[in-house]
């Protein structure tokens, strides 16, 4: 196991039970107060806890708490859309790169501070073995392209950003900046949950739940085999 690693959930395990024996704590931060679970040496952090939509997050919290604590590793699930039909839903992608245009979360809000964000090979080749222990079909790269949200995208963006990335989702930039900026190793599971609208016929909430229900168990046969 990974020392001091912090996983960080989204939509797809808002109905799992693999961190249910994990304790409740709070930390402070000089950006709040946030919750996070925890056993022995990893952490958990659910981004949607409370119903929390992707632009009310606080990601420089929960990040920043993750520091704090010592954490060295996160890895971090994505529910996400499939901008081209060869990416099936119901299937795992591990991204190895991301675009965002938008506007997206930093700690250097006063000074000039250039990183580049990026994603640890390391915990991507751990990611990519724990999917072929447990026999779970994945995609090892992909793009992901982050929009604002809370709202999904129309056809005409979807059209536009298939040309660029393979899936599409609401919160995989700002993590990846920040975590980047405090210099802790950080991949990524996408849980493919539906095709994007106007991929593949009409898009509905009902769909893209029914998606991430389908795909807990395989994401929480890799978590096992990485915790």
């Amino acid at each position: 196991m990974i020392n001091k690693l912090c996983i960080i959930g989204g939509t797809s395990l808002l109905e799992s039970s693999f961190f249910k024996d994990y304790r409740l704590i709070t930390a402070k931060t000089a950006y709040g107060e946030v919750t996070l679970f925890n056993r022995d040496n990893v952490y958990f952090i659910q981004r949607h806890l409370g119903n929390l939509p992707p632009h009310q997050i606080n990601y420089r919290g929960y990040i920043q708490a993750a520091a704090d604590l010592g954490v060295k590793n996160i890895i971090g699930i994505y529910s996400v859309g499939s901008l081209k039909k060869k990416i099936r839903p119901e299937k795992i992608l591990i991204p190895h790169d991301f675009i965002s245009p938008f506007t997206i979360s930093t700690f250097f809000d006063g000074k000039i501070i250039h990183i580049k964000p990026c994603f640890s090979k390391n915990l991507i080749n751990l990611i990519s073995r724990a999917c072929k222990k447990t026999r779970v079909s994945f995609y090892n790269r992909g793009v992901y392209l982050q929009t604002f949200g809370p709202r999904l995208e129309t056809p005409a963006e979807i059209k536009m950003f298939s040309r660029f990335a393979d899936v599409v989702g609401m919160t995989l930039g700002n993590e990846t900046t920040l975590i980047c900026e405090k210099g802790i190793n950080f991949a990524a599971i996408c849980s493919v949950d539906n095709y994007a609208n106007g991929i593949d016929g009409k898009l509905d909430m009902n769909k893209i739940k029914a998606g991430a229900k389908k795909n807990i168990e395989k994401i929480e046969k890799i978590l096992e085999n990485i915790i």
